[in-house]
């Protein structure tokens, strides 16, 4: 029998960092995601492979139940393997049956995004494990790869959320978001994924007056979310870009690479890689395209 699961990507609009200390983050499901195919097979092992959004296999590997209830670990040339295992180790204790009530497994994963642009290959996988085994995504993120737990939160819904994180817990908040400038909006890939835990770690070490930070991250999140003109919400996000910046101490994107754009330029989760936003009245791809940014994508193609 065959099982398909999917999620959806994400991507952090508002509260970057902050949304691991409590703060309300407006974040975006994306129209891209990926599919997780589960069909049952002898042995004792998996036999998995992971399909880029072209169709090539970007990793491919047989795992024995053993390596699971052990959680081995293979060199450093095997890094997708051991965050693989981490991830099925934790899922088996969550619920035995992975692997007591199966002989083995042919799993396969397709991304329908390319796997570099950091719009979630691991939390939509993890949101997949999560819907087979029927366990917390939320849980399994956290006892695996660890995050504020977002981007699971995108993964299950289909409408713009706020997320927040109270007493630890996640609390999601369906939200209207439907302006009528969404026309104006275009996410540009950076030509570089970024490193989700080094990012997170450089903010953990630079961490000023946080709580007052919230209050203003909290107080810019829902000026975003309420803007009815271009002109405030492109001037609520550049607020947001002031304020972050302060506190990571660095430059906003716009200061290190568009200083001459005319608009306003967002960073879009951990600054410095993957994907920002801009804002803009008129179509923005031809300039990024002349700095060599090619992938530049309308909202209406990217949001669900």
């Amino acid at each position: 029998m065959k099982q398909t699961f999917y999620s959806n990507g994400k991507l952090l609009i508002t509260g970057e960092y902050l949304v691991l200390d409590g703060a309300k983050a407006f974040a975006l499901p994306t129209k891209f995601g990926q599919n997780l195919i589960i069909e049952e097979a002898e042995g004792q092992i998996i036999h998995w492979k992971s399909f880029d959004s072209d169709g090539s296999i970007w990793f491919e590997d047989t795992i024995p139940f053993v390596s699971i209830i052990r959680k081995e670990r293979f060199d450093e040339a095997k890094n997708s393997k051991n965050t693989l295992i981490e991830i099925l180790h934790e899922a088996f204790r969550m619920n035995p049956d992975l692997i007591t009530k199966s002989k083995g497994y042919t799993i396969r994963t397709e991304l329908t995004f390319p796997k570099f642009w950091g719009l979630g290959t691991s939390s939509t996988l993890i949101n997949n494990i999560a819907q087979w085994l029927q366990i917390d995504a939320f849980e399994l993120l956290k006892r695996s790869f660890g995050g504020s737990g977002y981007d699971i939160a995108c993964a299950q819904t289909n409408s713009p959320i706020v997320y927040q994180l109270v007493n630890e817990k996640p609390v999601v908040e369906i939200v209207n978001f439907k302006p009528d400038f969404t026309a104006k909006i275009f996410f540009i890939y950076l030509n570089k994924k970024q490193n989700s835990k080094a990012a997170i770690a450089s903010y953990y070490g630079k961490q000023g007056n946080i709580q007052n930070a919230l209050k203003v991250i909290n107080s810019i999140t829902k000026e975003v979310i309420e803007a009815t003109t271009l002109k405030e919400f492109g001037i609520a996000l550049q607020n947001h870009e002031i304020e972050l910046s302060a506190i990571l101490e660095l430059p906003t994107v716009k200061e290190a690479l568009f200083p001459d754009f005319d608009g306003v330029i967002k960073s879009l989760g951990a600054w410095g890689g993957d994907f920002v936003m801009s804002i803009s009245k008129e179509n923005p791809a031809e300039y990024f395209k002349e700095k060599g940014f090619d992938v530049v994508i309308p909202y209406s193609e990217m949001i669900l």
